[in-house]
C-alpha cells in the first residue's frame, strides 16, 4: 500500500501582519494533487492542522474541504491526530460526521475509534485506546496505526497513569506503545506509528531543533524527548508532527521521519524545501519512503543593506515574495527613507535597523537636549509619524491634547 505523510499545516497562520491563508490553499491544493497522482490509499496529518485554539472559519473550510477531497469520498483513509497547536475537543467535534468520508479525527491519546465502514469499502476492524486497525479498499493486508497525538502535562500523566518525572513517562509511553504492538501488530499487516512528539536519538549529541516561533513541547510532560528507542520493534514507519524541517530522525528500529511544514512559517525556514512523504508499505517488509517536494508558497527571503537605495532595488527584483530586510547605519531611519521602503514592497516586514556605532557623549547630549526642547504634542507628532508613515489627524490630536488636559 501506498500512503502519504504530512504534518503542521497550521491553518490560519500569519507572518506578522500577512495571512498565510492563500498560499496555504494553493500548498493543499498540490498535496491533494500528488496524492491523487501517487494513487495513495491513505493519508496521515500528524498534528498541528490549525494554528492555535479557536481557527476562523476560512481555516476550518479549508481543513473539512481539503480532508474530504483526500479522502476521495470513502475510497481513501484519512487520519488526522491533534498537534500542540490544536484544541484536541475541535479535532474530535467533526469524527462522526468525517466517518461517512473515512476520515478519523484523533484529539486525545486515549482515543478509541468506533468500528464503522463507509460505502466504498473502508472498515475499523479492530481498536483500542490510542489504536486503529483499517482495512482498505484496495488493499488485501490490514493498516495497523498505534495513535497519539499531542498532550499537555496533566492529560499525558491521567492517560499513562504515572508519575510525572521524564524517565516514568517515557518509559510508560513505551510501555503503552509495545503492549499495543504485541498485541495487534504482527507481520501480517503493515504496522505504522504516528505521533506528534519532540522525538530524537538517545545518543544523539545535536538534538533537532524546534522552529524558532514554535511554542516549544521540548519538555511535553515532563519528558525532555522521546528517544527512538522507545518505539516497538514491530513498527515499521514513525510519522512524526511538530518539527517543520524534513528529517529523518532514525532509521531505528525503523524509519522515523518528520515530513516537514507545507509552508515555511519563519524566516529561520527560508531556505528549507517542503515536502510531503510517500511511503510504500508491505506486511512483513522494510518499508521504503521518499520525500516528495512541495512548490507551492511564497519564498522567504531576508536581505541586509548599508543603504537604502539598494535596498529599494532589490525589494523591486524581489516582489513575488515576503520580505524581511536589516538596515545598516550610523543612526535610525529617517521617515522618508522609511517611507520609500514600505512603499516599495506590499509584504515587507516590519525593518531591522543595526547601528553600525553609537553617537558619541556629545552628539547624545545634543538629541537630548533638543527632546526635551520638544513638548509632548510636538513628540508625539513626530512618533505618528514615523511609524504611520503620515501626520495625525486633527481628530486624533484633539484626542490627545484631551488626554494631556485630563493629567
Amino acid at each position: 500500500m501506498k500512503i502519504l505523510h504530512t504534518a503542521d499545516w497550521h491553518l490560519g497562520k500569519r507572518l506578522e501582519q500577512f495571512s498565510r491563508l492563500d498560499e496555504q490553499r494553493e500548498v493543499l491544493a498540490e498535496i491533494c494533487h500528488i496524492a491523487e497522482t501517487e494513487a495513495v490509499d491513505a493519508v496521515i496529518v500528524a498534528g498541528d492542522l490549525f494554528d492555535n485554539f479557536n481557527p476562523s472559519s476560512e481555516a476550518q473550510q479549508l481543513l473539512y474541504s481539503t480532508l474530504t477531497r483526500l479522502s476521495a469520498y470513502g475510497s481513501r483513509a484519512v487520519i488526522a491526530i491533534a498537534g500542540n497547536h490544536d484544541s484536541p475537543e475541535r479535532i474530535d467535534a467533526p469524527d462522526s460526521l468525517a466517518r461517512e468520508l473515512g476520515i478519523l479525527f484523533v484529539g486525545f491519546p486515549n482515543a478509541s475509534i468506533q468500528p464503522f465502514q463507509t460505502a466504498n469499502g473502508l472498515t475499523v476492524s479492530r481498536h483500542d485506546r490510542g489504536f486503529v486497525e483499517l482495512q482498505l479498499p484496495h488493499s488485501a493486508s490490514p493498516l495497523r496505526l498505534l495513535l497519539t497525538p499531542y498532550a499537555n502535562e496533566t492529560r499525558l500523566k491521567t492517560f499513562l497513569g504515572t508519575e510525572n518525572t521524564e524517565e516514568s513517562l517515557r518509559q510508560a509511553l513505551q510501555q503503552h506503545w509495545r503492549q499495543l504492538a504485541d498485541t495487534y501488530c504482527d507481520q501480517q499487516g503493515v504496522n505504522l506509528l504516528v505521533t506528534h512528539l519532540y522525538v530524537m536519538r538517545q545518543d544523539d549529541e545535536n538534538p533537532p531543533e524546534e522552529p524558532e516561533d514554535e511554542r516549544s513541547i521540548l519538555h511535553v510532560g515532563g519528558a525532555q524527548a522521546i528517544f527512538t528507542d522507545n518505539f516497538p520493534p514491530q513498527i515499521q514507519y514513525v510519522a512524526l508532527g511538530h518539527l517543520h524541517r524534513y528529517q529523518t530522525v532514525s532509521k531505528s528500529p525503523c524509519p522515523v521521519v518528520y515530513s516537514s511544514s507545507p509552508l515555511a512559517y519563519s524566516f529561520a525556514e527560508a531556505n528549507q524545501t517542503k515536502n510531503v512523504v510517500i511511503i510504500e508499505a508491505e506486511a512483513g517488509q522494510p518499508v521504503s519512503y521518499r520525500p516528495v517536494p512541495l512548490q507551492s508558497g511564497k519564498k522567504l527571503l531576508r536581505g541586509r543593506f548599508e543603504s537604502v537605495d539598494e535596498a529599494v532595488q532589490w525589494l523591486a527584483e524581489n516582489q513575488e515574495a515576503l520580505v524581511q530586510i536589516t538596515i545598516v547605519a550610523d543612526s535610525f531611519l529617517e521617515s522618508a527613507d522609511k517611507k520609500r521602503l514600505m512603499d516599495a514592497h506590499a509584504g515587507l516586514m516590519p525593518i531591522i535597523p543595526e547601528i553600525r556605532t553609537q553617537p558619541n557623549t556629545a552628539q547624545s547630549q545634543r538629541k537630548l537636549a533638543d527632546l526635551q526642547a520638544q513638548s509632548r504634542e510636538e513628540l508625539f507628532i513626530e512618533y505618528f509619524q514615523q511609524k504611520h508613515n503620515q501626520a495625525p489627524s486633527e481628530s486624533l490630536m484633539a484626542l490627545f491634547r484631551e488626554i494631556l488636559a485630563t493629567e
